[in-house]
């Protein structure tokens, strides 16, 4: 038997370097990839034009203004690991201080985001999404900003993309992503 999904079981994974995924069949898998794949904070970068956006000031930023919405925002995809189940879950973390979106509006209206856990001083990110161009570009932009003024150490992004490639994302060791994370872990951060 299988235990319950909760959110203190998906917080014990997360420090035992395990996250959860949904799937079509409605079971929550686990995963723990060898290589995983994290964002350097002193390594991460931005191209100029993607800079100009993010200076120029079209897009407002918020934090945690509506964490729900943009897990349902990130959810609509053909296919999405994310379950009605894992909404529950992660908006229960929300609730506790863990789970965090990031969000940029365009006009007043939401463009694109992203959100992810943060425990001590890793954050791991879960999913982004945008409807306008650079929308969820310009939310990691100032995610990495954010997590380097508050002390974070480990961006984890857990598998690589040519998207977050161009960002400067590298796959480590299962190994090293352990040590990393367990000194992360030690580390006394606060998101909002």
């Amino acid at each position: 038997m299988e235990p319950e999904f909760t959110a203190e079981l998906v917080l014990r994974a997360y420090t035992a370097g395990i996250f959860p995924m949904g799937h079509d069949d409605g079971i929550i898998r686990w995963y723990s990839p060898d290589p995983r794949c994290i964002i350097p904070l002193d390594d991460f970068h931005a191209s100029k034009r993607l800079m100009r956006t993010v200076r120029s000031g079209k897009f407002e930023m918020r934090v945690n203004h509506d964490f729900e919405g943009i897990m349902r925002l990130c959810a609509e995809r053909d296919s999405t690991w994310i379950t009605e189940d894992i909404l529950r879950v992660y908006c229960q973390l929300h609730e506790h201080g863990f789970a965090h979106s990031v969000e940029a509006y365009y006009e007043g209206e939401i463009a694109g985001g992203l959100y992810g856990v943060s425990i001590g001083g890793a954050f791991m990110g879960e999913s982004m999404f945008h409807r306008i161009t650079d929308a969820s570009k310009v939310s990691l932009v100032y995610l990495v900003e954010r997590m380097k003024e508050r002390g974070f150490v480990l961006l984890d992004s857990q598998y690589v993309t040519d998207h977050l490639s161009t960002f400067n994302a590298l796959q480590i060791s299962r190994k090293e992503y352990l040590e990393r994370l367990k000194h992360a872990l030690t580390l006394k951060c606060v998101f909002d």
